[in-house]
């Protein structure tokens, strides 16, 4: 195969920009130039990677399989290019982690903490990302291991649990569930409800658990992240039925959370990784210091719950201080 680094640079560009014109700008490169990268690099592979029309660029379904192996491989190589410019520093390495977004602000920091130390010139990237994509991400490769409520029936993913997480009521303090101790699902449906949309691995586990007892949920507002259904219950819109996780601490100002019978649904959040892969020395440090964070007392765990937080600075949380997503 005869592809460049540049061909593989100019393709990932162009799949993240989804325009020639931009990817050209950035590359510092002329349009015919980058077309003909892109055409040379779909001739080495024999087959199509992006889908072009006049107005945007779209990955073919090879491209969109081709995209996270050569975003590994790009950075692999630079990792290795960053070892031979230092070679005393033998703890130079990545570690990927595709975790659903309430696990990333409830269970990464305090690992990354500890990990950062031990281990400063070794980069972290977190794919804060939906749990099917996440699983994905794992099955592929494309991440090391993952923090995620589904995938204990998955034959290529092993899943260790890490907790379960109930699924609760949110409503402001002056809604008259707010009152109650606990509410039974049939008794919200009154109400106007705000739900994630049927794409989420969340919504698909509350409707079957639902279908199971003859209920369904009927919803008024349906958004695309549970940080959304936070700031539109604070906004006095609806209520909504989201995973004690993803819900603000005790006492917060503005939202209260009621507990959610008849029937009780929760999801069971667990490390998931590849059935018999062998994690890199850097990720299997890395996810044993997750795991003593986590089981440790002065861990944060069980019924401990983060500082109260708007559902805004809950979202920004997810990713300060981390790589951007690939």
């Amino acid at each position: 195969m005869n592809a460049e680094l540049l061909d593989l640079k100019a393709f990932i560009t162009v799949a993240e920009t989804g325009s020639f014109v931009r990817t050209a700008r950035a590359l510092n490169l002329s349009q015919p130039a980058l077309s003909r990268r892109i055409q040379k690099l779909e001739e080495s592979l024999g087959a199509p990677l992006l889908e072009r029309s006049t107005r945007h660029v779209n990955l073919t379904m090879t491209g969109r399989d081709f995209l996270p192996k050569v975003r590994r491989l790009i950075d692999e190589f630079e990792t290795s290019v960053l070892a031979i410019h230092d070679i005393g520093a033998r703890s130079s390495g990545l570690v990927s982690v595709a975790a659903v977004p309430t696990a990333v602000f409830y269970f990464l920091p305090r690992a990354i903490g500890r990990f950062a130390e031990a281990y400063p010139r070794i980069r972290i990237r977190i794919l804060d990302i939906g749990a099917n994509e996440g699983l994905e991400a794992v099955a592929r490769g494309e991440a090391d291991f993952g923090i995620n409520f589904i995938g204990a029936s998955h034959a290529e993913i092993e899943f260790e649990k890490l907790v379960e997480d109930p699924f609760v009521l949110a409503c402001r303090h002056d809604h008259p569930l707010a009152s109650r101790k606990q509410v039974s699902w049939s008794e919200i449906l009154s109400h106007r409800v705000i739900t994630v949309g049927r794409n989420s691995g969340n919504r698909a586990l509350i409707d079957n658990a639902l279908a199971r007892h003859g209920l369904q949920l009927n919803w008024s507002y349906e958004v695309a992240h549970l940080s959304g259904s936070l700031g539109l219950v604070e906004a006095g819109l609806g209520i909504a039925v989201l995973p004690r996780l993803a819900t603000p601490a005790a006492g917060h100002p503005i939202i209260h959370t009621v507990r959610l019978i008849e029937p009780e649904v929760s999801r069971t959040i667990g490390i998931v990784r590849r059935h018999g892969a062998t994690l890199s020395s850097h990720a299997s440090q890395f996810l044993k210091m997750l795991l003593e964070a986590w089981h440790t007392p002065s861990g944060a765990r069980r019924q401990d719950k983060p500082k109260p937080r708007s559902a805004q600075a809950n979202s920004n949380a997810v990713s300060a201080g981390l790589k951007r997503k690939s």
